[in-house]
């Protein structure tokens, strides 16, 4: 998995004074979970642009002025509830031995017959709950949509891997086709195949035209 690195500074002081002046300043605090103890630092607003704001998923490379490095991952985000700038981030220190819970986002690939027939492609689920080692954390997640039809489901089995697990129940629908008004019936083709053998049998019974006078009435007309 891509990683980011976010050059912060350690915070002296973690009153509410000191988180003020911080944010004044266009920083951000924040706090560093899972290790020995926490570790309390700041960085730019800017350094989380590319972190923030943006689908994909990504681990962390926290780099301390004074050289130490934390390798985590973000665990949570406040923001102003007007502005919506950034108010806090905590992050979760990674070990490479141990697993850690993230979210992985969901990519779409192939075309569905139930899509070139007119269906609705609806995304139910656009991330889905991934556990594993930090070196088995994979970018994203692969959704073939190409088997399915108009009324076809996607279950989170189908995106299991060795490597991870989906924190999710097995009857979890990922994406699914709905029907839409203009969508076009779909027909089997042993469904064909069995319209046109009936077909042949109707022709075959009555090819010929069938005569609605009886023997009787033929006799005398003769």
């Amino acid at each position: 998995m891509k990683s980011i690195t976010i050059d912060g500074s350690k915070r002296e002081s973690v009153g509410k004074k000191a988180t003020k002046a911080l944010r004044n300043a266009g920083q951000v605090p924040c706090v560093l979970y899972g290790g020995d103890q926490n570790v309390h630092f700041s960085a730019p607003e800017l350094a989380f642009s590319k972190l923030v704001y943006t689908p994909n998923a990504h681990t962390v490379v926290i780099a301390i002025e004074n050289g130490e490095t934390y390798d985590a991952v973000l665990q949570d985000i406040q923001f102003h509830p007007v502005t919506d700038r950034i108010l806090h981030v905590d992050f979760y220190r990674l070990f490479e031995d141990k697993e850690i819970a993230m979210d992985i986002p969901v990519h779409i690939i192939g075309t569905s017959k139930g899509v070139l027939n007119g269906g609705i492609l609806r995304r139910n689920r656009r991330k889905l709950r991934v556990k594993a080692l930090p070196k088995n954390l994979p970018d994203f997640l692969e959704a073939d949509i190409t088997p399915l039809k108009i009324g076809g489901k996607l279950y989170v089995t189908a995106l299991e891997g060795e490597d991870y697990t989906l924190l999710h129940t097995d009857n979890t629908v990922v994406v699914q086709i709905k029907t839409a008004r203009a969508a076009i019936v779909e027909i089997d083709d042993e469904d064909e195949d069995l319209e046109g053998e009936e077909g042949e049998a109707t022709a075959g019974e009555d090819g010929g035209v069938p005569s609605t006078e009886t023997d009787d009435a033929a006799a005398v007309k003769e």
